[in-house]
C-alpha cells in the first residue's frame, strides 16, 4: 500500500472529520455507558493477528471530494448543500463561476481529495454506505475507531480495540420518526488484523460482524475491510 495516501488529507479536513466524529462520539460513550433500549451485553471479539493479511485492499487508492462537491456542467468544481453565502455571487446566472473569482471560490470552498479507508457492506437502519474510518489511540492498550455518518448514513461502525479484543457496536443518530439515538451491541463476528501494519501504526484489517436486532427479526450485520493511519491523542503521548 502507498502510504503516502495516508497524508494527502489536509489539515482543514481532519477538523472538519474531527468535529463530525466527536459529536457521533458523544453520543457513543453516553450509549455504551446506559443500558437503556439494548436487549443484551456488550460482547468482545478475540482478535486473529496475522504478519500480512492479504486480500482486496486497492480502495485505499481511490478517493473522493468531500461531501457536497461536484462538478458542475462547465467541469467547475462546485458546492451544493451548506455553503458559504459569499460564493453565489461569484457565479453567473447559470451556475458558472466568473473567471476572475475562481481563486477566491476555492479559498472559500474545500476540494481536498481524501482516500478512502473502508470498504464495507452492511444492513442496519438508516445506512447507506461509508468511505472513512477514524482510529485514535487512547491509551497504550486501546485504539478507538467510528466510521464517518453523511447526509444519508446515520449509522456508524464503532470499534474498541484493546489488547487482543474487540468490542464492536452500531450507532445510530436517526432522523426517522421511529428511531432516536440506538446502540446496537455485537452478537457474533470474527476480526484480522495485520500485526506488521500494527505495529508501524496502520490498521489494516478485515472484519465481519452480526448485531441484535433491538427492533426485528432483521438480521443486523456490517463486514468489509479496513486501512487507515491510527492518529495518537495527545492525552495518550
Amino acid at each position: 500500500m502507498n502510504l503516502l495516501n495516508l497524508n494527502k488529507i489536509t489539515s482543514k479536513n481532519k477538523i472538519t472529520m474531527k468535529k463530525t466524529q466527536i459529536i457521533l462520539s458523544v453520543f457513543w460513550i453516553l450509549n455504551l455507558l446506559s443500558s437503556c433500549g439494548v436487549t443484551s451485553e456488550k460482547k468482545e471479539i478475540s482478535i486473529k493477528w496475522v504478519d500480512n493479511l492479504t486480500g482486496d485492499f486497492s480502495f485505499n487508492a481511490c478517493w473522493s471530494y468531500p461531501e457536497g462537491i461536484y462538478k458542475n456542467e462547465f467541469g467547475q468544481l462546485i458546492c451544493d448543500g451548506i455553503c458559504p453565502p459569499q460564493i453565489y455571487d461569484m457565479m453567473d446566472k447559470n451556475g458558472k463561476i466568473y473567471k476572475d473569482s475562481l481563486k477566491a471560490f476555492y479559498k472559500l470552498i474545500d476540494t481536498t481529495h481524501l482516500f478512502h479507508s473502508i470498504k464495507s457492506d452492511a444492513w442496519t437502519y438508516e445506512w447507506d454506505g461509508t468511505y472513512y474510518i477514524t482510529a485514535e489511540r487512547i491509551n497504550e492498550d486501546t485504539v478507538l475507531c467510528s466510521t464517518q455518518c453523511n447526509a444519508a448514513t446515520h449509522s456508524s461502525l464503532n470499534l474498541i480495540i484493546s489488547k487482543n479484543y474487540v468490542t464492536p457496536t452500531i450507532v445510530l443518530i436517526g432522523i426517522n420518526a421511529d428511531f432516536g439515538t440506538e446502540t446496537y451491541n455485537c452478537k457474533s463476528g470474527k476480526m484480522i488484523i495485520d500485526k506488521n501494519l500494527w505495529n508501524e501504526g496502520i490498521l489494516k484489517a478485515e472484519f465481519d460482524f452480526e448485531f441484535y436486532n433491538n427492533e426485528s427479526s432483521d438480521k443486523m450485520y456490517w463486514k468489509g475491510n479496513i486501512y487507515v493511519k491510527i492518529e495518537t491523542n495527545q492525552t495518550a503521548q
